[in-house]
């Protein structure tokens, strides 16, 4: 994914409340999100180029995110596939945040740039494989997009400045976040950041909602995680051939030997 936002026991009713737009290239073959066949704990999109996924959750209360952190300077040739991250934290019901961060720690080099976030849903952790950012993440409102966390760009801003506003309200509509993602105008050209990919690339890329031809924002993505265990997952993907925009939504109670250690 290229963009997340997402307020972290910042509300009163939920413990997470997070929305990110997955940008890729069209022509990548893609399954949308499901109860995995094997392994029905997890819910998530997968990507069936690599077999992995850029987000997702589970039954049990494990959440995994990630985007890529744009680097093309320093990228690795024949490199893991970062989608790899999220399923394989989700998949092992016996992982901890704690024993995956060390994993990270000692292997997140092999892999080109990337932020992830993961633990449960009420307990986050931040890490990335650039600069010296990594740890658990405080309640508040965050973003990411190919940077690190909290980054100033354009689009991070915006993002987390409208998610603040809509879950200031104690009743809001979810579908307020798809909408707040779902810009596509980009940003002036002197509040782009520089990241070695070129102007005309940035000026693409800069869009919350991106809507290039041959590289965009695929699906938009919500989950709501509630303090009483009620989670909901809504992702709407979009087939830029044909515009149509079909909508996935699950609701789920988390399972009594949850993952969650508050």
């Amino acid at each position: 994914m290229c963009l997340v936002v997402f307020a972290f026991d910042h509300h009163p009713d939920y413990w997470l409340i997070f929305g990110a737009n997955r940008d890729e290239f069209r022509n990548r073959p893609t399954e949308p999100a499901r109860y995995w066949n094997s392994a029905p704990h997890v819910l998530a999109g997968r990507d069936r180029q690599a077999g992995g996924t850029w987000m997702g959750v589970t039954t049990t209360g494990k959440f995994a995110a990630v985007t890529n952190y744009r680097d093309p300077r320093n990228r690795i040739v024949d490199s893991p596939s970062r989608g790899k991250l999220v399923s394989a934290y989700l998949l092992e019901t016996s992982l901890t945040p704690e024993i995956y961060q060390s994993t990270l720690l000692r292997e997140g080099r092999q892999y080109n740039g990337f932020n992830l976030v993961f633990g449960t849903i009420d307990k986050l952790y931040y890490f990335t494989n650039r600069g010296n950012a990594s740890g658990l993440i405080p309640p508040g409102i965050h973003g990411i997009s190919n940077r690190l966390l909290d980054s100033r760009w354009p689009k991070v801003n915006v993002a987390k400045s409208r998610l603040d506003a809509i879950v200031k309200h104690e009743n809001f509509d979810p579908e307020e976040i798809i909408s707040a993602l779902s810009d596509p105008v980009p940003f002036a050209d002197n509040l782009l950041p520089d990241t070695g990919v070129g102007l005309e690339m940035e000026r693409m890329l800069s869009p919350l909602f991106i809507n290039d031809e041959e590289y965009g924002t695929r699906s938009s993505t919500v989950v709501l995680a509630g303090r009483d265990g009620k989670v909901t997952f809504i992702e709407r993907t979009f087939d830029h051939g044909t515009g149509t925009s079909p909508t996935q939504s699950y609701d789920f109670q988390l399972s009594s030997n949850r993952s969650t250690d508050r």
